[in-house]
């Protein structure tokens, strides 16, 4: 009897451990791979999402369906995939707001234990913009508009990005009253930027780009150490008076804790290839996105980073934590 407990038990152990290797090198099937994108159509992660795996999808002959689920600041996505079978067919393309987002409202994953990293896409600035019917063509201009009305809203892609955060951060620094205003993505927010509903816009530069050059909007400072080469008549926050405001945008890549490292690896490789794509490059930089690649160790570090960093930003600023 021993013995037949033993052998059953030898058999059960060999099934289990070959499972995800099995998993693993079957891995991409004839399923497509579904890429939650947790900010609507129109904004940078949608834009980053669709170039990158339009390239992917012909490298490994594979189906990439590109889902929008926004909402609570990118986190319902994020979420969505965090609980989703660790199998490579759920990919998430996200932004900092995984990492910023868990000190100012309540999120119902772990990006450090739910979410692998696979690899940091691209970086951008954050562009602080006004309709033109506010009058302003620089920061000092807007400060001297603001700081007698106290009035005015900014527009983000959602409370616990970076743009919030950029704008709050402004706001202080520059000593002047800004109200809050979340968008369920960069796209809302970019509308009604542009019809006037809102009159200042701290969002990522994809959308801003078109409408800055177009003069329908006026982009006033970006909040990278330098100018983006899309948007060389911008002058960074540093240049405008305010050296500390420094803050990069980036995009990345996830799949659910517990996708096999084989997987991890080879979606990792296939995106540092787009990514390396002379067109998939001219296509980034007309968004003003610069690539960047590398290994998912280098995300994780970076996570890991930015995490520490927007804790510190919040208390600092004051920023309410949202139940």
């Amino acid at each position: 009897m021993l013995k037949l407990l033993a052998a059953g038990t030898m058999v059960l152990s060999t099934i289990i451990f070959a499972g995800t290797p099995a998993v693993a090198q079957s891995w991409p099937s004839e399923r497509q791979i579904r890429v939650v994108v947790p900010f609507p159509a129109g904004g940078s992660a949608d834009v980053v999402a669709r170039i990158v795996t339009e390239f992917a999808g012909r490298s490994l002959k594979q189906s990439f369906v590109v889902e929008n689920v926004g909402g609570a600041g990118g986190n319902i996505g994020a979420a969505n995939v965090a609980k989703a079978a660790p199998d490579g067919y759920t990919v998430l393309i996200t932004g900092d707001p995984v990492a910023s987002s868990p000190h100012m409202s309540k999120v119902t994953y772990d990006v450090a234990k739910d979410l692998r990293p696979v690899i940091q896409l691209t970086r951008q600035p954050v562009v602080l913009a006004v309709h033109p019917s506010l009058g302003a063509s620089t920061l000092a201009e807007l400060i001297a508009n603001a700081k007698p009305r106290g009035d005015l809203s900014y527009g983000t892609a959602g409370a616990g990005t970076s743009h919030h955060i950029l704008g709050a951060w402004f706001a202080k620094q520059a000593g002047v009253t800004l109200a809050h205003v979340p968008y369920r993505g960069g796209g809302p927010a970019i509308n009604d930027l542009l019809a006037g509903h809102i009159k200042i816009g701290s969002l990522g530069s994809t959308p801003i780009v078109p409408l800055h050059k177009a003069g329908t909007i006026k982009a006033l400072a970006q909040s990278t150490k330098a100018r983006a080469p899309s948007l060389p008549d911008v002058p960074t926050f540093a240049e405008a008076g305010f050296p500390e405001l420094v803050l990069d945008q980036w995009l990345a890549a996830f799949v659910a804790n517990g996708t096999p490292t084989e997987i991890v690896d080879r979606l990792n490789a296939e995106f540092n290839k787009a990514l390396a794509d002379p067109d998939v490059k001219a296509k980034l930089a007309a968004s003003s996105l610069e690539p960047v690649g590398g290994p998912p160790a280098a995300l994780g570090q970076l996570v890991a980073s930015d995490f520490e960093k927007y804790g510190r930003l919040v208390k600092e600023l004051g920023i309410q934590v949202q139940n």
